[in-house]
């Protein structure tokens, strides 16, 4: 699961009313290399909430993301390299994805975060 996905995700239990940033319990994190293309840093860079990427980042062992950041930015080699890293190069294999509010654990297991609902939270 890159850290793209983590971004996107969120807690859907019922009654829960902080369900992100999930928060991340990593066992396995692996690094694939995925071509850098500065279009789509562009475009999803607004769509990011930064502070639980940073944090998501470090989580993963990835500590070289500032702590805040703005589009512009991405004209920068250095930081549009260090962002597209974390965004689309680290993937979290196996671990869990944890709800903030519960401590539900929702499994990753070959880079596929389950996030299906048992009957009593739906």
């Amino acid at each position: 699961m890159r850290l793209l996905t983590h971004n996107m995700l969120s807690s859907n239990i019922k009654g829960v009313v902080n369900g992100f940033p999930l928060k991340i319990e990593a066992g396995n994190v692996v690094e694939k290399q995925v071509d850098l293309n500065i279009d789509f840093l562009k475009n999803i860079f607004s769509k990011i909430e930064w502070k639980a990427f940073v944090d998501a980042a470090k989580t993963l062992g990835y500590s070289e993301l500032p702590e805040d950041a703005e589009s512009s930015l991405l004209d920068n080699q250095d930081f549009a390299g260090k962002f597209h890293h974390a965004l689309l190069e680290l993937h979290l294999e196996e671990g869990a994805l944890i709800c903030p509010e519960t401590g539900r654990k929702f499994p990753v297991t070959k880079g596929i975060p389950n996030m299906l609902l048992h009957e009593d939270e739906v």
